[in-house]
């Protein structure tokens, strides 16, 4: 596997994916993404040194799954029209670009095996080999963020059950949520491996889709 490759898998995908939470949120009528002018695609303005470049390089040398995180798009619930609904539309749209992205690979994949020799496709660190890496890197970051566990996209669902009066609670509980996250899931990797399998079967599955 190579890192430099990896990585720049890594970083258009947790860059598109945090643009789509800011799109989505300007679309239901809170602009603070786009004046904060990070509805672009240039990633410099969303790299976090540590969550897409640092972390990421750790992981991918020590043997674990890659993943990691861009600058948070600022997103003002309280601008959005319907708040409620619309700020679940906002935090699924990351995940679901991610899935559109690992479909996307998978598509390349899947044609290019049609029409070119397997051998020519996997002689060396291909174009094949990165657009295989890109897929399931989105592939994981989609599953990954839909778990329901703050602060991942797919706390949102919890939110929809929080009363509105512990909605300010709930909001600082899960700003300050990232770090226990973190130390738990490189626990989880070293130790109680959680879910691993799993994780490997859905990939395979996702390998073997696209090159059917």
């Amino acid at each position: 596997m190579n890192t430099f490759f990896i990585l720049l898998a890594i970083i258009p995908s947790i860059v598109l994916h945090e643009v789509s939470h800011g799109y989505v949120a300007y679309l239901c009528g809170d602009p603070t993404a786009k004046s904060s002018h990070r509805l672009t695609l240039n990633p410099v303005r969303h790299i976090d040194p540590f969550g897409t470049l640092l972390l990421p390089f750790l992981l991918i040398v020590s043997g674990l799954p890659p993943f990691g995180w861009a600058k948070p798009v600022p997103v003002n619930i309280g601008r959005l029209r319907k708040p409620r609904t619309q700020s679940l539309y906002v935090s699924l749209a990351g995940p679901l670009t991610n899935i559109i992205l690992s479909g996307i690979a998978a598509l390349y994949i899947h044609f290019a095996v049609r029409h070119a020799s397997y051998a020519s496709l996997t002689n060396g660190y291909t174009f094949f080999y990165f657009m295989v890496d890109f897929g399931i890197i989105n592939l994981i970051l989609a599953v990954f963020n839909l778990l329901p566990i703050p602060p991942l996209d797919g706390s949102a669902i919890i939110e929809r059950f929080v009363p509105v009066r512990h909605l300010p609670k709930y909001y600082q509980m899960r700003a300050r949520a990232l770090p226990f996250l973190f130390v738990a899931l490189i626990l989880n990797a070293l130790t109680l491996h959680v879910g691993t399998s799993w994780l490997e079967s859905l990939e395979q599955w996702w390998f073997n889709l696209a090159t059917r």
